[in-house]
């Protein structure tokens, strides 16, 4: 998140950039366009209404228990004629290939996900559900587009921007396995043990190359009415 923010305070030096976070883990050394302010999405928004040009929401799935309201409070801070993004993503791994079974640890991360989300009342099917698009349109947005993409896990695509691609996400899954599934694997009872064990499974499966794994991410963007 924090590239995103950064490369678009480069790319528009004369825009005033807010990045908003719920710690303050954001590093010093940014564009002088861009400032972090500490904020709580899911609370109520300290931004006076018709304040922004153009909002960005991302990697929120699995931290947001009320998606229509959060898109509500995003109309509310854009002025008129501005625009809203959300960018999301799907826990769940899958294959246009059959490569990837529901029995394997690449078929088992998504649902682990998708289960911890129904017990802590915070949904990870927001792609799948249409979430974004249904939430925006009540919200009041029109205009509403979206983009679909697949990203690989590993370098098995043969397109060579693909398979960079994929290659970048099997070095995060390989560097942060642990860290993402322990808590969520834990809250159905997994122990410290087990995920270890699983995420050895699931290291190898990436590692071999024979799976051609992916999962779906969604990008919606929408005006609000002049």
């Amino acid at each position: 998140m924090l590239n995103v923010i950064s490369d678009f305070a480069d790319a528009f030096p004369s825009v005033e950039v807010i990045g908003t976070d719920i710690s303050p883990i954001q590093p010093t050394w940014v564009p002088p366009n861009l400032k972090f302010e500490i904020e709580d999405c899911t609370q109520e928004w300290t931004f006076p209404p018709s304040h922004f040009d153009f909002i960005h929401i991302r990697g929120l799935v699995g931290s947001i228990d009320d998606w229509p309201l959060l898109y509500q409070r995003a109309f509310t801070a854009l002025k008129p004629g501005g625009w809203l993004e959300s960018y999301e993503i799907s826990p769940t791994w899958e294959s246009d290939d059959n490569t990837v079974a529901e029995d394997s640890a690449m078929g088992r991360w998504g649902p682990v996900f998708v289960e911890a989300g129904k017990k802590i009342g915070r949904s990870f099917t927001i792609v799948g559900d249409e979430v974004q698009r249904t939430g925006m349109e009540e919200a009041g947005f029109v205009g509403i587009q979206e983009k679909r993409i697949k990203q690989p896990i590993g370098s098995w695509p043969k397109d060579k921007r693909l398979k960079d691609i994929g290659t970048y996400g099997q070095l995060v899954m390989e560097r942060d396995a642990e860290g993402l599934m322990m808590l969520m694997a834990g809250l159905s009872g997994w122990t410290k043990e087990d995920v270890t064990v699983y995420v050895a499974k699931l290291r190898k499966e990436i590692r071999s190359g024979k799976h051609h794994s992916y999962y779906r991410q969604k990008s919606l963007w929408g005006q609000k009415p002049e």
